[in-house]
Order: structure tokens, then C-alpha cells, then sequence
């Protein structure tokens, strides 16, 4: 069975006037569905540029990205921000919300957004806030949310157009114990669904309650 997921000899170069930065070198991952992976090492190991080459936000200099079987690396953005919208529900450390909108408008607007795209997978609105414990602060807006609040709703965006593919950077990274252990079960969850959950983060538990580790360090894969 192909891989929802599948990254191949990935390699991203940057460079500052005669600096050349290797911030990949040769990554290859493939996340089946039902699966979380997480991927750990040291600051400015790659990961969150991985992360970014494996949602699409940034092409790799070298490699492929495959989601679902169709290629997501060197199409024109429209068409790979087409397949993020069918395929891929995205967690990072600066909460995916809209300042000015509560939480519940934060959720409808990223389903808006994503089009007809997976909307037979998707939970109402309603439905996706109660999964994450939010229910009742659906007309809460960002600024008025705790810290774990922030993190569930941006969860909760991640997930509204039902994706088969779940992308999280240092999910747990500022949240209490408490808050940290629902989140991750969130994840663990999308997983258990049949979802291929990739997450990036320094936690041990986190890494632990993963399907398996990928560990990077100076851009490649060290184990």
C-alpha cells in the first residue's frame, strides 16, 4: 500500500551572499496512514524546514514530496495550495488563528477556504470544538484564550477540512501537563482514524507515544 505521505532524497539550500546553509541533506520519510512519526534532534537540525517542504510551504532544492500519490513538489503554488486544501491539516508553534475572529469564524473560514475539498470528511463546526474541549468558548476571540485554549484551537483549525494528513510543530511546546497530554491525544487520535501524523518536537513523551522516531541532525537522518 502507497504511503499518504512520502518524501524522497529531499535536500533545501540557502544562501547569504558567498554562505551556503545545508539545512537538508538526502531526507527520505514515508508516513502510512494510521501512523504518527515524530521527528526530533537539535535546533537547526532541519526539522521545521522539513515540515515546511513536507506541507508545501517551501519547495525542497532537490527531492520530491508526494501526498497521497500525486506530487506536491515543483507544481505552481495554486496547485499545491489545491492539495493542501484536500489533504493536509497544518499545527505550528504560531497559532493558525485569525486575530479579529472568535473561534468558532476561525474554523468556518479555514473550511471556506479549503473549498469543496474533503468535505465529506469534515466535522461541523460545532463537532470539531467539542472534540478539542472548546465548546463552550466558541465566541471567544484568540486574545481571549489561555495558553492550552490557543493550542486546542489551533488544533481545531488544523483539522477542519478533515485532512488525511496531520503536520505539528512542537505541539506540546507551551503548554502545561495537563493540556500538552489532550493535545497529543488529539493527534494520536487522527492517527488511530487511519490519518498519517507527523510531529516535530523536543519532547520526549511526545516522541514517545510516536509509531516511530525519525532523528535528524545537521539536516540528515541520524536515526
Amino acid at each position: 500500500m502507497s504511503a499518504l505521505l512520502e518524501a524522497e532524497s529531499l535536500y533545501r539550500f540557502y544562501h547569504a551572499g558567498d554562505d551556503e546553509t545545508l539545512a537538508l541533506q538526502g531526507v527520505s520519510l514515508a508516513v502510512q496512514g494510521g501512523e504518527m512519526v515524530a521527528v526530533t534532534g537539535p535546533s537547526g537540525s532541519g526539522k521545521s524546514t522539513l515540515l515546511a517542504c513536507l506541507a508545501g510551504l517551501d519547495e525542497p532544492s532537490g527531492g520530491m514530496v508526494r501526498v497521497a500519490g500525486r506530487r506536491l513538489s515543483r507544481r505552481p503554488e495554486p496547485e499545491r495550495a489545491a492539495l493542501r486544501a484536500t489533504h493536509i491539516g497544518m499545527l505550528f508553534q504560531s497559532a493558525n488563528l485569525v486575530e479579529h475572529l472568535d473561534v468558532a469564524a476561525n474554523v468556518a473560514l479555514a473550511q471556506r477556504l479549503a473549498g469543496p475539498a474533503g468535505r465529506k470528511r469534515r466535522a461541523g463546526v460545532g463537532e470539531l470544538l467539542a472534540s478539542v474541549g472548546l465548546e463552550a468558548r466558541g465566541h471567544a476571540r484568540p486574545s481571549q484564550l489561555s495558553g492550552g485554549e490557543l493550542a486546542r484551537a489551533g488544533l481545531a483549525v488544523a483539522l477542519a477540512n478533515g485532512p488525511s494528513i496531520v503536520l505539528a510543530d512542537e505541539p506540546t511546546g507551551e503548554l502545561d501537563g495537563v493540556t500538552a497530554t489532550r493535545v497529543l491525544d488529539l493527534l494520536r487520535r487522527c492517527a488511530d482514524g487511519g490519518g498519517a501524523v507527523v510531529v516535530v518536537t523536543h519532547n520526549p513523551a511526545v516522541a514517545g507515544a510516536a509509531d516511530r522516531t525519525i532523528a535528524l541532525a545537521d539536516g540528515r537522518v541520524v536515526g
